[in-house]
C-alpha cells in the first residue's frame, strides 16, 4: 500500500518512507528497518525523517526501541475507491473533469 496522493508530491526519499511505513501499519519500523527498505544513504533518510517529523507526517515512539510510525492521515482508506477500482473511464472523465 502507499501513502495517500496528496503525500506524493513530497523529495523520493519521503516519499519512499511513507510507503514503507505505510505497508507496515501498525507495527511501525525501526531506523534499521527503513534504512533496509528505501534505498538512500543514512544521511538522506535522517534528513528525511526529521522533514516528515516537523510536518507531523510520522511519529516517534521510544520504548525499549525507537520506533517510527506513519500518522493516520498518511495511510489511505483500504475501503475508500481508488481509479483502478472506478475504471479507466471513469479515471479519465474525473481528469478531464467531466
Amino acid at each position: 500500500m502507499a501513502a495517500k496522493p496528496e503525500y506524493r508530491d513530497r523529495p523520493d526519499v519521503e516519499v519512499a518512507l511513507l510507503d514503507a511505513l505505510v505497508d507496515r501499519g501498525d507495527d511501525g519500523m525501526t531506523v534499521l528497518e527503513l534504512r533496509a527498505a528505501v534505498d538512500a544513504d543514512i544521511d538522506a533518510i535522517e534528513d528525511a525523517l526529521a522533514s516528515l517529523k516537523a510536518d507531523s507526517l510520522i511519529t516517534v515512539e521510544t520504548d525499549d526501541r525507537v520506533r517510527v510510525y506513519p500518522h493516520d492521515r498518511v495511510v489511505p482508506d483500504p475501503d475508500a475507491a481508488t481509479d483502478e477500482d472506478r475504471g479507466v473511464v471513469d479515471a479519465i472523465r474525473r481528469r478531464l473533469g467531466l
